[in-house]
């Protein structure tokens, strides 16, 4: 397991030092995980107990996935291999951190999809990194928080079920917010080389699981004002 399930960080995140969080370049400053750390115990399903593999496992995940939407510099990354990491969504090709970037980060990655655009809620071919973050923060105020149900495998390749969810308590895409618990659920698989870094990874999962549930709301009457977008806890992963 990496260092990341022993070193430092919040309750459940590695490398969140008083030391990390002033050394290390974040693209919109240090985060914070009061609020979804909230959401996480109130809501998880499942309580791991401590120094066991599902714990470490859980607390990779959360540690990688703070690295990617915060850090600015991949060279700042702990969790993983700069160099030879890539990343899969769904049975398609590879990405590489760069590739990712070019996109948009980690919705845009996530949420691609074949659909025409005229059929398309979310678009990730016209989203840009901040569009994206802000659209989610806005709907999830709270954060979209992140368990492990089940670790089928432990390293060098670890296998895992996900559950991540959240409450539309903000407006998506026109739509209002209803309020109602939004739940998906997956699979990733982790691999890691010889010194315990990430070098690749994939996650199977329905993206319309998702999104149908945002769609849920009644769409906004054109006529009038949507509720502000600008509010919402930056730190949800």
């Amino acid at each position: 397991m990496t260092e990341a399930s022993v070193n430092g960080g919040d309750k459940y995140r590695s490398y969140l030092t008083e030391e990390d969080l002033r050394t290390t370049k974040w693209k919109a400053g240090p985060p914070n995980y009061d609020l979804v750390n909230e959401l996480f115990e109130q809501g998880r399903t499942k309580i791991w107990p401590v120094g066991s593999l599902e714990e470490q496992v859980q607390n990779l995940v959360k540690t990688w996935e703070m690295e990617r939407v915060h850090k600015a510099d991949p060279h700042d990354y702990k969790t993983l291999d700069p160099q030879k990491f890539v990343i899969g969504v769904n049975g398609k090709r590879f990405s590489t951190i760069e590739q990712v970037a070019k996109i948009g980060g980690g919705y845009n990655n996530f949420l691609q999809t074949s659909l025409p655009p005229s059929l398309r809620f979310y678009d990730p071919d016209q989203e840009t990194y901040d569009s994206s973050q802000l659209a989610f923060m806005t709907t999830f105020p709270r954060g979209f928080a992140i368990e492990i149900l089940q670790v089928y495998s432990g390293p060098p390749v670890i296998c895992f079920k996900f559950r991540h969810w959240g409450y539309m308590e903000g407006p998506f895409k026109g739509h209002e917010p209803t309020g109602e618990l939004v739940e998906l659920f997956g699979t990733g698989v982790f691999e890691l080389d010889e010194n315990s870094k990430i070098v690749k990874i994939e996650f199977f999962f329905d993206r319309g699981e998702l999104l149908s549930a945002l769609m849920k709301g009644k769409p906004y009457d054109q006529s009038t004002p949507q509720a502000s977008s600008g509010s919402g806890c930056p730190f949800m992963a």
